[in-house]
């Protein structure tokens, strides 16, 4: 997956720490994308795409929440549970 993938602008740093702060970033991405690619079997893309469509949102009627969610497809929850299983 690529930067154009997620719509990501690039970056541009010149401080020490800035440039550190990004390394970080981007080498606990590489190892969570790592993670969800070895336990689901998945690549990151699909995982990525496949995952974006749900949503939640919770809508305040006066006195009352009223959360709103599309049902999350079987393939979907057994890749969610095998990433949380371990």
């Amino acid at each position: 997956m690529t930067k154009s993938d997620l719509a990501a602008r690039p970056i541009y740093h010149r401080l020490r720490e800035s440039i550190d702060a990004h390394l970080t970033v981007v080498f606990a991405a590489l190892a969570i994308t790592r993670l969800i690619e070895g336990r689901t079997g998945w690549s990151i893309k699909k995982f990525v795409t496949t995952a974006r469509r749900y949503r939640t949102i919770d809508i305040q009627a006066g006195q009352h929440t009223i959360t709103a969610a599309d049902p999350v497809p079987a393939e979907l929850q057994d890749a969610i549970n095998a990433i949380l299983a371990h």
